[in-house]
């Protein structure tokens, strides 16, 4: 391509040139703003493998700005999550997806996003519990060691969140199931990615509209955010094993990883019992 004009390249093409005579000048940081938006799904991958190669062979500090979690939490060993320019979180990136700071965090940080429901914290049969739409999930006594102040809350309202990945199909599960609890649900829609299976099912509770929510399933987008056609009911969604071969609108029995429960207050969003919030 070298006796072509600028013209005649590609927007992907000019884009990785640019990077290019970035980096030839051996500056002191490097400072990417959104580097790899103009590519498409299978150059992006290929960049993204090409820069962290470059980044552990140059050793230069790299400020990298971008919507796409993948991005950061790939390329990144410190994330930042802002916010209207406020900042959320900052941490390693597996720590952001394992111990979100408050909603925001929680529902922008995983794909598919994390499940929330409101929910009622109750004493059950000498432990405690969390009640919603209809299903009882223990909640093991190590969550309130690991959660301190989430005992304040039993018999108050809370939100609850799920990820995705703590569900499995109880019939494909495996290994230690210690903590795991079934729940039968109907499958409304089944996406089938080769290795693993979105199961979207809906429980028979209002969708959570609070404005951390709201704002983080805007993805960054400025148009307004609509709400799955679920009626008042949520839709949620569950990744299970390929093994599975649930097919849409059959009953199914999940399994649910009690000990990944995440706790939040309803009025602040904030995450209970996060170091980060003890106090406040």
């Amino acid at each position: 391509y070298l006796k072509r004009k600028p013209a005649a390249l590609s927007g992907g093409q000019r884009q990785r040139v640019a990077m290019g005579r970035a980096i030839v000048r051996e500056p002191q940081a490097f400072l990417m703003d959104e580097p790899l938006s103009n590519l498409d799904a299978k150059l992006r991958v290929s960049m993204r493998a090409s820069l962290n190669q470059l980044h552990e062979r140059l050793g230069v500090t790299t400020v990298y700005v971008t919507h796409d979690q993948v991005e950061a939490m790939t390329l990144g060993d410190r994330v930042c999550v802002l916010r209207d320019g406020v900042l959320q979180q900052v941490d390693t990136p597996q720590n952001l997806f394992d111990d979100p700071v408050n909603l925001f965090v929680a529902g922008f940080m995983g794909s598919p996003a994390m499940n929330f429901t409101y929910a009622e914290l109750i004493r059950d049969n000498g432990g405690a519990a969390v009640a919603f739409a209809g299903y009882r999930l223990p909640v093991p006594d190590s969550t309130f060691a690991e959660k301190p102040g989430l005992d304040r809350y039993i018999g108050r309202k809370i939100i609850l969140g799920i990820r995705p990945s703590d569900f499995e199909d109880a019939g494909s599960a495996s290994g230690n199931s210690a903590g795991w609890v079934r729940i039968p649900v109907r499958a409304n829609v089944t996406e089938e990615l080769g290795s693993e299976i979105n199961v979207l099912f809906t429980i028979d509770a209002p969708p959570v509209e609070h404005k951390d929510t709201v704002a983080a399933a805007h993805d960054g987008d400025d148009e307004e955010t609509t709400l799955p056609l679920a009626g008042d009911k949520s839709l949620w969604t569950a990744r299970v094993n390929a093994r599975s071969h649930v097919r849409p609108g059959q009953e199914i029995e999940l399994v649910v990883d009690t000990h990944n429960l995440h706790f939040f207050d309803v009025d602040s969003g904030l995450s209970i019992g996060h170091e980060a919030n003890i106090g406040r």
